[in-house]
Parts: C-alpha cells; structure tokens; sequence
C-alpha cells in the first residue's frame, strides 16, 4: 500500500503527530514575542506559551506527565530572559495544582477551565516578576504585572480555540 493512499477507517493517527503537535506549538507560543516587533518598557506581552500550556492542559488532561512542565519551561526561560528555572518550577506547581483541582472535580465546564486558567496565569505572572525583581516594591510589581495579566485572561480563549484547531489537526486520520 502506498503513503498517499487513504488510510482504513479505525486507523489510529501517526504517534509522532499525536505528542510533536502539542509540545511544538508551546514552544512556538513561546518564541513569538520575540518574533513581533513590539518594544516596551514593561512587560505588556501576555506569556503566549504559559497560555498554550495552559490550553493544552486542560483540554487534555491526560496528555502530558507532569514532569512536562520542566523541559517546556525551560524552553520558556531560554527566551524570555527571565532566571533559569523560574518558568520550569511555576509551570510545574501550576500543573499540579490543576491536576489537583480534577482530582476533586467531577465535571468542568468552560467557565471553570477559564477561571483555573486566570488563577494560573496571575498566580505564574506575578511570581515570575517577583522572581525577576528581586527586592523591588509589590506595588510597582503589580501594576506593571497586572498588565499582561488581564490580557492573558482575555487572550486565553483564542489561545484555547488555537489548541482544539490544532487538537483537530492532530487527532485527524491522513
């Protein structure tokens, strides 16, 4: 049978496309602020790929280990600029505590995902800049934090419409 005859009905998609889909796009999420030509002062960027993590996650909650926040995160530090290992570890603790929050969840809607997303992304922001900014005032970190934060929460539906775009690409049978 040749590669560019269709497959049988039932047949499983490609192993690679099933984990190379997912763990591609967080990383593509990851390099495109640096991509666009946007300078600022302050961080106004949202974290693009903390949001497609995020999208993922909850979307599929048995896709990923849990240890898949570290080489994901890392991949994050690498450019963002922010200290070696800060996105790694609050990537990690974000990923257990939803995996904590379905162990006691019988059913979440799209609201709830919305909301364990918005707690994520204030929760990640907000330790990251106090991180980065060892020492400086809580005031300052929070108003300039708070920025990139709103429009993470309000960017994360598009982000979660990216993911099941590509979710769709990835589960089709070609």
């Amino acid at each position: 049978m040749s590669s560019l005859a269709p497959k049988r009905i039932g047949e499983p998609a490609s192993p690679l496309r099933l984990q190379f889909i997912p763990v591609a796009s967080v990383a593509l999420m990851s390099a495109l602020p640096m991509m666009l030509p946007i300078i600022a002062n302050s961080a106004l960027m949202p974290p693009l790929g903390l949001l497609m993590f995020l999208s993922w996650r909850l979307l599929h909650p048995s896709l990923w280990p849990v240890w898949i926040g570290l080489p994901l995160g890392l991949w994050d530090d690498c450019l963002s600029g922010q200290p070696m290992g800060s996105a790694m570890g609050l990537w990690t603790i974000t990923i257990l505590a939803i995996d904590f929050v379905d162990q006691r969840t019988y059913w979440r809607g799209y609201w709830q995902d919305w909301l364990i997303a918005a707690i994520a992304i204030a929760f990640v922001q907000f330790s990251a800049a106090a991180i980065a900014h060892n020492g400086a005032s809580v005031a300052l970190l929070g108003l300039q934090t708070s920025y990139s934060v709103i429009l993470g929460i309000l960017l994360f539906p598009v982000v979660v419409r990216i993911a099941a775009r590509l979710d769709y690409i990835r589960l089709v049978q070609r």
